[in-house]
């Protein structure tokens, strides 16, 4: 090949001249010289620059990758607690209702529930009919006589070892319960779950928060029998069990309740709304009348027998009600007086209050003192027009047995109700006038054998109860 001027090669460019761009290449941008010296102050910012973002790059991608590493685990961690199943252990029914709404909630499938039978009639009652829908749901539910004999507790326990140490979640309605602190020590299950047990789950919490024992609130001095300190050691390792690991940790603690409550940091709250209680009961059909729902306050040594009976009356007369929903550990003695001194048709249902008011037929307006029903009732009767009404209790009520945190707790119960109507309280004869103390104990067992136990169902209401 030749070129101009016969030279041999491709013509050299003068010395100075631009290089001439290939064809296909990008030309290269040039940088001002200031930023390309070492030692200028434009490369100086540059360079700290680009090492600041280098950095946070690196420190972004760090946490990013711990961050899918922990999900990772909670994932797994999660599927091999669905895989191994899930342990519920209830003792009483709306601990295994409110069981049966978690499951609902949270789609468990592979779920045991274990009742561990009380001695009392009308809660064993309770219990084998919630064990019945619980098993029309699929679940799997095995009785256990755990209070059967000196015996049963041993063997309860030798019998649920396996499944404990096996189950990849535990859930249990009582904390306070020794059975299940006992039964807590035992499980190596990462995912705890609590369910409401009442209005005792307030001050669960409130206790759990402040690192204290585990003391039913209604309990006079404070656990610190014989029997308490012998079993302190449980308790004391099942608070920890229920207390959440520090942030990154392997076990989960979570609460579903219907309660206001404020947990301590690290427990999962799940709210329950009653959402299978909606779906499988009601609407309910609704009276003209009004009922009344009664409490266990007397039986538990909080308040006077007489005093309660009198604002039973009070209500009754001032309301227009007509139906007593009796609580499942309410005497019969009790009831009998109510019965026939107020003329309250007395009902003891079969099933919780929850259930046999959203099945109806149920008054529009129903009448309560501080419990449980005050929190539940309107969730569970949301839009079915029935109002619910809160009559607070008068310290002067309080017995000398009852525990020093008594009035505090009941008027917190009262005040945190949601979406009820606070009542004034009921007049009450001067203290002089009312039959208390062994006299009244006296009064009120007299003759509970030979009496007629009072019954009936909400579809056998009086005539004057139907719309």
């Amino acid at each position: 090949m030749s070129y101009p001027d016969g030279a041999c090669g491709p013509p050299q460019e003068a010395a100075g001249t631009p290089a001439r761009r290939l064809l296909g290449v990008p030309r290269q941008r040039r940088r001002p010289v200031a930023s390309r010296a070492p030692g200028g102050a434009a490369g100086e910012r540059g360079t700290a620059g680009r090492a600041t973002g280098r950095a946070a790059g690196r420190a972004a991608r760090r946490e990013a990758r711990q961050a899918a590493r922990q999900a990772a685990k909670q994932a797994a961690a999660a599927a091999k607690a669905l895989a191994a199943g899930t342990l519920a252990f209830v003792e009483s029914p709306v601990q295994l209702l409110n069981v049966l709404e978690w499951a609902h909630g949270e789609q468990a499938a592979a779920l045991t529930v274990v009742v561990l039978a009380p001695h009392d009639p009308m809660t064993r009652g309770q219990l084998r009919r919630m064990a019945e829908l619980a098993r029309e749901d699929g679940f799997s539910v095995r009785w256990e006589e755990a209070r059967d004999g000196a015996a049963a507790p041993l063997r309860t326990i030798g019998g649920l070892t396996r499944r404990l140490r096996r189950a990849g979640r535990v859930v249990i309605g009582d904390p306070f319960s020794r059975y299940v602190q006992l039964l807590l020590t035992l499980t190596r299950a990462r995912d705890l779950v609590v369910v409401d047990d009442g209005t005792a789950t307030m001050e669960f919490i409130i206790q759990l928060a402040n690192g204290e024992r585990l003391v039913r609130w209604h309990r006079h001095g404070g656990g610190r029998g014989p029997r308490d300190l012998a079993f302190a050691p449980f308790a004391a390792a099942a608070r920890r069990r229920l207390t959440p690991a520090r942030e990154g940790g392997r076990r989960t603690v979570g609460l579903f309740t219907s309660m206001p409550v404020e947990a301590p940091p690290g427990i999962r709250v799940l709210s329950n709304e009653f959402a299978w209680t909606r779906r499988r009961f009601g609407p309910p059909r609704l009276t003209r009348g009004t009922d009344i729902v009664g409490t266990s306050l007397v039986e538990t040594g909080v308040v006077d027998p007489d005093r309660y009976l009198e604002a039973v009356t009070f209500l009754a007369r001032h309301h227009g009600a007509t139906r007593y929903f009796a609580h499942r550990r309410e005497s019969a003695a009790k009831l009998h007086r109510i019965a026939t001194e107020t003329g309250l048709e007395v009902v003891r249902p079969d099933l919780p209050l929850e259930l046999i008011a959203r099945r109806g037929p149920i008054g529009k307006l129903i009448l309560s003192f501080p419990s449980t029903v005050v929190h539940t009732l309107p969730l569970a009767l949301a839009g079915t027009g029935v109002g619910v009404a809160v009559c607070d209790i008068d310290p002067a009520w309080l017995t000398s047995k009852a525990s020093p945190r008594a009035e505090g707790f009941l008027s917190g119960v009262t005040g945190a109700a949601r979406g009820v109507r606070r009542l004034p309280m009921a007049p009450a004869a001067p203290r002089d006038d009312v039959r208390g103390g062994a006299h009244g104990a006296s009064m009120a067992a007299h003759g509970a054998a030979d009496r007629p136990q009072p019954s009936g169902t909400p579809g056998s209401g009086k005539e004057r109860n139907q719309s």
